[in-house]
């Protein structure tokens, strides 16, 4: 098959901050890159959970509601819940466990190669200032842009996906 995907773009809202979904949003992004395909994924609200550095979450300058956010939810990737069956962890254990069997990637795996194939990762504005996460709290290279900036990405794609 010929590839014709030059100037292709794929645009995703990543809304979810479910390890599967963000599993399937990484694994499309992936193949898109592959295909030739350029790609932006706009983090917001519980997508964010996807950006987070563990190493660099801090509690200064934040509130008593942004702090007790901050601990209570997902710190890193891995450590997302399933959308369906997590049972306590007990179902995503299952999952990753049949995952490795299957030699199938993590869900870092498959962030880690969507960065490495040059996936342009963005930070919702709004979401963070809301959820109280600071730009600094992110992975090193994810860009904070609002709104606006988004939807003339999303204007310009050829694809649009809201997961």
């Amino acid at each position: 098959m010929e590839n014709n995907n030059n100037n292709k773009h794929l645009n995703i809202l990543l809304f979810s901050g479910d390890y599967d979904k963000c599993l399937a949003a990484l694994i499309l992004v992936n193949g898109a890159r592959q295909m030739g395909l350029t790609v932006t994924v706009f983090c917001a609200f519980w997508g964010l959970f996807l950006l987070r550095d563990v190493d660099k979450i801090s509690m200064e300058d934040k509130n008593i509601y942004e702090k007790m956010f901050s601990s209570i939810t997902p710190s890193e990737a891995e450590k997302l819940p399933l959308s369906k069956m997590n049972l306590a962890g007990i179902g995503k254990n299952m999952l990753l466990t049949m995952m490795d069997e299957n030699d199938t990637p993590h869900l870092q795996d498959f962030l880690q190669g969507a960065r490495n194939k040059g996936v342009r990762f963005c930070a919702c504005k709004l979401s963070l200032e809301i959820m109280g996460f600071k730009s600094e709290e992110l992975l090193e290279g994810i860009e904070v842009i609002d709104v606006q900036a988004y939807l003339q990405d999303a204007l310009n794609s050829n694809i649009q996906l809201f997961i």
